[in-house]
């Protein structure tokens, strides 16, 4: 199905703000036409390089003539395809479109499809995510809930792996994997919580070893406080995604009464983890500093 997006863009873009929304960065382009060059492996090479020259020559508004050789294919298919990154989504939509037609009724052929090309224009800043049949400007979506960049308190060894596992669950949100983010997301809770092992309260020490053991030991020894509530949250959430009748990503989705996570479920699963990081890791420094 072809790509969707607001009629007025073919005409001037969104305007360029935390993403590059008007062009396509010329990284962009040329990491696409390495595709191109890859998907061309395919078959005949300059009908696969014709394929695409035509989506881009619609694309930047000029006639597609087939060139006389494989060689001008290929020169041609690079003109008109710099040509249409002046719009960054008519070059998205060329490139998209011309993926999706490629293999026509041959299931042995292949190109890029939504998630690898959504991981492209991730990669490269580029302000657009495509979410078949629709392309959506990511500029006008809520950002993800910032998280200390360096936790003070947590152990130096396991600050990388903190940072990894965010830029991960951001990454994968960005290409349209919204269950594998919520799944990293869980991750990174249940590790974080791990750094309340043998932390002194004012009515004891958190003896706990697991998630569930933990944020129970933290209630009972926090009763009444926004913490104790936070952590009641924070379970029932753990809960629901946990299972196989909620969002299914550690257990496994129950196939006949689960319920799959759309991308606008995802976000806001990643949001509310991020927030219950960021409120642990704060809750995690008073403790150390009132010891």
């Amino acid at each position: 199905m072809p790509l969707k997006f607001k009629g007025d863009w073919r005409f001037t873009p969104p305007a360029d703000g935390r993403y590059r929304n008007e062009q396509m960065p010329s990284g962009a382009v040329e990491a696409c036409l390495d595709l191109i060059m890859k998907v061309a492996t395919q078959g005949k090479r300059q009908e696969a390089l014709e394929h695409f020259k035509g989506y881009f020559c619609e694309a930047s508004g000029a006639t597609h003539v087939w060139s006389s050789s494989v060689s001008w294919s290929e020169t041609d298919l690079r003109y008109y395809a710099e040509q249409a990154a002046a719009n960054a989504p008519l070059f998205i939509e060329a490139f998209y479109d011309a993926c999706q037609t490629f293999a026509g009724d041959d299931p042995d052929l292949y190109a890029p499809d939504a998630a690898k090309t959504n991981a492209l224009l991730a990669k490269y800043d580029v302000g657009y995510e495509i979410r078949p049949p629709r392309l959506v400007l990511r500029e006008t979506e809520a950002p993800l809930v910032s998280v200390a960049e360096r936790p003070p308190t947590l152990a130096e060894q396991a600050v990388e792996v903190f940072q990894t596992s965010l830029r991960r669950s951001e990454t994968l949100l960005a290409e349209g994997r919204g269950r594998e983010a919520v799944q990293e997301s869980l991750w990174l809770l249940e590790s974080v919580a791990t750094a309340f092992q043998d932390v002194k309260t004012a009515s004891g020490t958190v003896e706990g070893k697991y998630f569930n053991q933990i944020v129970k030991d933290l209630r009972k020894r926090s009763p009444g406080t926004t913490l104790d509530c936070v952590l009641e949250w924070l379970t029932a959430l753990h809960g629901y995604l946990s299972s196989p009748t909620g969002g299914g990503v550690r257990h496994g989705l129950d196939l006949r009464k689960g319920v799959s996570i759309g991308d606008n479920e995802a976000r806001l699963y990643c949001n509310l983890v991020r927030s219950y990081l960021s409120f642990l890791l704060s809750e995690h420094e008073r403790m150390l500093k009132a010891k």
